[in-house]
């Protein structure tokens, strides 16, 4: 018998010693808001591994006079963290919160910041800042500079990291400029950034920030941020 992994119980059985099972399943949090992890409907559990991203940035829109630029930077990425804990620190209930994205910005607005995703007080993870709608209409070369990533400061977690920054935008004349990319995140990558007239650039996967806008005369607005996730792992 490898004692490593079995025992005999008091009534003569041969069973597993608890927490030796290894991985026995994952769950994927998704939707922003808050849901409950509940360690009773585990009755094997003995410590889980918990993945926490918070949300990116949205990049804001914009509105150039005709013939004139404007360039927006793009939406911060959201930090992550992650931990380790054993099913003794877990309560009853923990709460599993999934930051939202941040908000597209209107043709005048700046993009909205994403939410913090938590499990419980273990791993909490800061949504990046939406993008600034700094630079004003014009022809004459400017430039505006990006948005931080979120920090990792006041993160919790044994492993924490903070959000990419995202790009800063700049304009040569009225009909040439670049609006700047959605910072990075570790679970998805920044929106693209434009030379072209449109909305902000879509972010992949999740935490990322939303690429910045950019008009030649047109409203367009800006791009939502990538929602947060959390992603726990179970162990028996």
């Amino acid at each position: 018998m490898d004692g490593d992994f079995f025992e005999v119980g008091p009534d003569g059985r041969l069973t597993i010693i608890p927490g030796q099972l290894g991985f026995r399943d994952r769950l994927i949090y998704r939707d922003p808001g808050t849901a409950s992890f509940k360690k009773s409907d585990y009755p094997w559990l003995a410590r889980i591994f918990v993945e926490v991203q918070g949300a990116g940035g949205g990049s804001a829109g914009a509105n150039a006079a005709t013939s004139q630029c404007i360039a927006r930077p793009g939406g911060a990425g959201g930090a992550y963290a992650s931990s380790v804990i054993p099913v003794s620190s877990l309560g009853a209930s923990e709460a599993v919160v999934v930051g939202a994205g941040g908000v597209a910005g209107t043709a005048t607005a700046a993009g909205g910041a994403g939410g913090t995703s938590s499990f419980g007080g273990f791993a909490v993870a800061a949504g990046g800042d939406g993008g600034t709608a700094n630079m004003t209409s014009g022809t004459t070369p400017d430039v505006t500079s990006g948005v931080s990533g979120a920090s990792a400061t006041g993160a919790k977690g044994g492993l924490t990291a903070g959000g990419g920054a995202s790009g800063g935008a700049f304009r040569l004349n009225g009909t040439n400029g670049m609006s700047g990319a959605g910072g990075d995140s570790h679970m998805g990558q920044g929106g693209l950034q434009r030379g072209s007239e449109g909305d902000g650039g879509v972010p992949r996967g999740r935490g990322s920030g939303a690429g910045g806008s950019l008009s030649y005369g047109g409203a367009v607005n800006g791009t939502a941020g990538a929602d947060g996730l959390v992603v726990v792992w179970l162990f028996g």
